[in-house]
């Protein structure tokens, strides 16, 4: 009776062990924030790159996703972008996790050089990431293990055109004044500077307590090339070294909101909105 009860517990740990983190495959780092590409069963891991280093993962026509991609001037600042997919679910929260049929994630582009990563199907382009002229907008969709989705040899994208005027599409908003952590504006709501210099951020993280539905300007300029992620809003900025970049947002839900680095992985500060 006591072998067959050791047997028994034994089967139901390894059932335990194979099912972890929800019976989701994934390579168990932080999610969101790794790069490590998995190699799992799906498709091909082919040796070609994009130009930012991703592996191309090809799947057959018949199963491959596809992708639709509107642009959109918004009326504040910047650009409204709409991806739609066919075949493919965006899934934020396995952000890093192996690689699963038709689910991930899609990288945005302006003119080839990457400035955000999207998780669902819209995104705002702000107008300071599109400098005045035509230019073109390519989203790419990816794996969870940030492969890149592809057939006969070529990503999975689609493309747009857009033509911004000076200071980009919309109403520009100015900046701060360069002076702190963050700065209430009235109507316009606040304005969030920071700086991330050699690993450490200025002012120091703290926590930033928001009004529910103010209107939240992030500024950070950082010394190296990065990406700059708000948890729970799901919006991103690229950010590169020595310009500042800016992402504006409603906060229109309660809770306790992160803002990192993702290559960095570095904590900026925290959003408590009440």
């Amino acid at each position: 009776m006591g072998a067959a009860l050791v047997s028994a517990l034994a089967a139901v740990l390894a059932v335990a062990l194979l099912s972890g983190c929800g019976g989701r495959p994934t390579t168990h780092h932080k999610p969101g924030t790794g790069h490590e590409e998995a190699s799992g069963p799906v498709g091909e891991l082919l040796e070609a790159e994009d130009e930012s280093g991703h592996r191309l993962r090809q799947v057959p026509r018949d199963d491959a996703p596809s992708a639709e991609l509107s642009v959109r001037p918004d009326s504040e600042d910047g650009w409204n972008v709409k991806v739609s997919v066919s075949r493919f679910r965006f899934t934020p929260d396995s952000a890093g996790g192996a690689a699963l049929p038709g689910r991930g994630h899609a990288h945005l582009y302006v003119d080839d050089h990457k400035v955000a990563r999207v998780y669902g199907s819209w995104h705002h382009l702000p107008g300071s990431a599109v400098p005045r002229g035509t230019h073109k907008i390519t989203i790419r969709l990816h794996a969870d293990d940030h492969t890149v989705w592809a057939v006969d040899g070529t990503a999975i994208e689609a493309n747009a055109e857009v033509t911004a005027s000076a200071g980009g599409s919309g109403h520009s908003h100015p900046g701060g004044d360069g002076g702190g952590a963050d700065k209430p504006e009235g109507a316009t709501g606040r304005t969030v500077k920071i700086t991330v210099s050699d690993g450490e951020v200025a002012p120091a993280p703290g926590r930033i307590e928001v009004k529910k539905g103010e209107r939240i300007r992030l500024n950070v300029t950082s010394d190296r090339s990065d990406t700059l992620h708000v948890h729970g809003y799901d919006r991103e900025a690229q950010l590169s070294p020595g310009r500042a970049a800016t992402l504006t947002f409603t906060a229109d839900r309660s809770g306790l909101f992160e803002v990192e680095t993702h290559e960095s992985g570095l904590l900026l500060t925290q959003l408590a909105v009440r």
